[in-house]
């Protein structure tokens, strides 16, 4: 790509823009030297990267770059045998952690989510751990480069020494400042250094009453800076250990700096794997501010761009365009008046070929389509210009003449204002001549032109399409929209009119004008209106479908999420009802075997088939589940139903009597004191009336009948008490049991005593007595059947 056209195309920009998005000097650097690619395998490469790292940032939100910079000159100093500062080394041990961090990052990423990340994942296993290294910068010095004490055991002596040898020095010191003299002689009473050297503030003519060395002076004199006599001696061993403490650091940082030479090869190769990584991220961040996409990459030659907008210009602002080149059409000639959005529409399409092969997303729709071209040419001027003269045509000629000598038919060629600058009859054929070159080099071409002339070059030439720039008469002013397949007027004699001109002189204008041109000039205008009324009337029609799309997305999530739910509790329900069976069952198990136990020890009179009896009530209070599809099976099966049937209103759990068919899918039902329809699919069959010859068996139960093994008559009154008994024996006679126990309790004795006495006088009784006493005594009478 040439660097001319990089410029022109303001591709620099985008680098720059790029760079802002770099986490490190690394990433930085490789963000300015970003150039586009002519090899598709190379264009998808870096899409793909862009991609995932689009991705890690959509599953986390960032990646860890902390602690990344450029150390490599640090580190090649080391290799040839230099001594490393602290503040370096730190910053070693900081690109060390962050290489380890990304690396753990990534493939735990990759485990956990179960992304595929090829390109990250190849990377990252590039990059070496060093954690021992790491880890002894670490221990020997603080972040803010201060070398611990416990590097090593000598400094952390010697600095145990310094800090005795200075704590002697001020207790002699602070013994002068604050004897009673000191307010005579000192200036201050205060302890300061001067030449690495503890002295105090003694005035000029007291400067022989404390001996000692003098270091220094105020401004005026009158105070000078004496280490007095008492402490030089251990001034003298304070500095001694100083310079012991510096050397042992220096062998401190000669060791460090030995180890980072010898992971040297290591550390840089991470630091290139890092700034690859983190140049990666920065497209993806840049991706996302612009809200682009990935775009389809062909070597075909197919451009496909959906409401494309121009990177550079504010999103608030800027007018989105649909562009398509290369599969129906090879070329666009855009034509129409200055100021029109012409040459944008041209650095769009330019700009975006060049991010695309460099690996960037466009900022276009979803499924928007590029190719990938060896090289991309433009001849882009200053189209507001009105110096077009010899010189200016000139310097665009011998641009023009360069690219036809050097495009092939995979090369895209921007032409703005093709042939302009010179005389209108000669450029207008100069520009169809270049035009038709080009095209027949195979080359992808989008020229914009005042000339009328190629209006009709568009419509006569195989694979050309004409196009325009919208412009709103109405408000004098161009909306910026391109209208591919209307070529563009000048709208003079319209502008002119809404600007006051007299109709007359309006009128006299277009007399002059040749009669093929305006009925160019209206056929234009009724493709504009026509294709802007199509375009209107498509983006309604994919509003609603999408709109439909959502809504019936949307009701087929509800409907799903409804069908989940409803199993969900249905299952709940069933589960819950099962668990209180099951413990209902095992407690009557027990009871049972209680009564059993009890059986053999007190020999009672209970028998084997009172307890069998007991629980087969147990297991027939075991309620029946039905799921869907059996319902629908017993729905089918059902018996005809007739007026007069008891049903069951499935979805009311009521039951009630059918009055009469309403229609043909409902009948209407009695339910209590309510009437109401209900479809037949919710209706369930209980019984049918019963027949006159059936009236006899009405009150006639069978052994299936359930009937309790007692009977229980306290606090009824005596009438009513032997009216319920006379009916429990004959229901215990048509149950066949051979027993039962009337519990009357004891009282004054009267319900017992005619209890009793009925029960002896009772045909179909064998034999009476009361309960022993585990059976309730004379509270309850047994009774046992013939």
């Amino acid at each position: 790509m040439q660097e001319r056209v990089l410029h022109v195309l303001e591709f620099n920009k985008i680098r720059e823009l790029l760079k802002e998005h770099a986490s490190s000097s690394l990433g930085k650097e490789k963000a300015l030297k970003l150039m586009p690619s002519g090899d598709i395998n190379e264009v998808l490469k870096r899409q793909e990267q862009t991609d995932e790292a689009l991705t890690v940032l959509r599953l986390k939100g960032s990646a860890p770059f902390g602690g990344l910079s450029d150390i490599r000159p640090s580190v090649k100093r080391a290799q040839i045998g230099g001594t490393l500062g602290p503040q370096e080394l730190v910053a070693v041990s900081a690109v060390l952690y962050a290489s380890r961090q990304m690396k753990q990052f990534i493939e735990k990423l990759t485990q956990e989510e179960e992304v595929s990340l090829p390109h990250l994942e190849q990377l990252v296993s590039e990059i070496g751990i060093y954690l021992k290294e790491e880890k002894e910068i670490q221990r020997c010095i603080r972040d803010d480069g201060e070398i611990v004490d416990d590097a090593s055991d000598k400094l952390k002596a010697i600095r145990g020494q310094i800090r005795t040898l200075e704590a002697r020095i001020r207790e002699k010191l602070e013994s002068i400042i604050r004897s009673p003299s000191a307010q005579k002689n000192l200036s201050d009473a205060i302890i300061t250094i001067r030449n690495d050297r503890y002295c105090i503030p003694v005035k000029q003519e007291y400067r022989g009453v404390y001996g000692g060395i003098v270091h220094d002076q105020s401004s005026s004199g009158a105070t000078l800076f004496i280490e007095p006599q008492a402490i030089v001696e251990a001034n003298n061993s304070l500095n001694e250990a100083r310079i012991k403490e510096r050397r042992e650091i220096e062998r401190i940082l000669t060791e460090l700096s030995k180890m980072v030479a010898d992971i040297s090869k290591g550390i840089i190769h991470n630091i290139t794997v890092m700034g690859e990584i983190d140049f990666m991220f920065a497209k993806a961040l840049y991706a996302k501010k612009l809200k682009a996409t990935k775009p389809n990459i062909n070597d075909r030659g197919i451009m496909k761009l959906y409401k494309a907008r121009h990177p550079l210009i504010d999103p608030e602002t800027v007018v989105p365009n649909t562009i398509e080149l290369g599969e129906d059409f090879q070329s666009i000639v855009i034509t129409g008046p200055n100021t029109g959005g012409k040459t944008v529409t041209l650095k769009t399409i330019g700009l975006l070929a060049l991010m695309a092969q460099s690996g960037l997303q466009i900022p276009a729709e979803e499924g928007s389509t590029m190719p990938v071209f060896e090289a991309v040419y433009a001849d882009i001027g200053d189209e507001q210009s009105i110096e077009q003269n010899l010189s200016t045509f000139s310097s665009h000629m011998v641009n023009i003449v360069k690219i036809l000598q050097e495009l092939n038919d995979r090369s895209l060629v921007l032409f703005d204002e093709l042939g302009a600058g010179t005389d209108p009859g000669e450029g207008a054929a100069l520009a169809i001549a270049i035009l038709d070159e080009a095209l027949n080099r195979g080359a992808q071409v989008v020229a914009t032109t005042h000339y009328p002339e190629l209006k009709a070059y568009g419509f006569n030439r195989k694979g050309v399409i004409n196009a325009s720039v919208e412009f709103d008469v109405d408000t004098l002013s161009p909306t910026y929209k391109l209208l591919i397949g209307v070529p563009g007027r000048s709208n003079a004699f319209e502008i002119s009119k809404r600007l006051g001109l007299s109709k007359e002189i309006i009128e006299r204008a277009k007399s002059f004008m040749s009669a093929d041109r305006s009925k160019t000039d209206a056929m234009i205008a009724s493709l504009e209106e026509s294709k802007k009324r199509a375009e209107e009337d498509w983006m309604e029609a994919e509003k609603t479908l999408k709109d439909a799309e959502k809504l019936h997305k949307e009701l087929q999530e509800q409907i799903i999420e409804f069908n989940k739910q409803k199993d969900r509790l249905y299952q709940e329900a069933e589960e819950m009802v099962k668990k209180r069976l099951e413990e209902a069952q095992k407690e009557a198990d027990q009871i049972i075997q209680k009564l059993k136990n009890m059986q053999k020890e007190h020999s009672s009179a209970i028998k084997e088939h009172e307890l069998i009896e007991a629980k087969k009530r147990l297991e027939y209070a075991a309620p029946e589940f039905i799921n869907t599809e059996q319902k629908s099976e017993k729905q089918k099966s059902k018996k005809q139903l007739r007026p007069g049937d008891e049903v069951k209103v499935i979805n009311l759990n009521q039951k009630g009597h059918l009055l009469e068919k309403a229609n043909e899918s409902e009948w209407l039902v009695q339910i209590g004191i309510l009437k109401m329809k209900v479809k037949e699919e919710d209706l369930e069959y209980i019984s049918s009336p019963k027949q006159e010859g059936e009236k006899t068996l009405a009150t006639v139960k069978g052994k299936d009948f359930h009937v309790s093994l007692e009977l229980d008559l306290r606090g009824e009154r005596y009438e009513d008490a032997l009216i319920r008994l006379e009916k429990y024996i004959d229901d215990c006679l048509l149950a066949g049991y051979p027993r039962a126990h009337i519990i009357h309790g004891k009282g004054t004795g009267a319900l017992r005593k005619g209890v009793r006495e009925f029960l002896q006088n009772h045909r179909a009784v064998k034999n009476v007595r009361f309960g022993e006493a585990n059976e309730g005594g004379t509270g309850v009478t047994i009774v046992e059947f013939k």
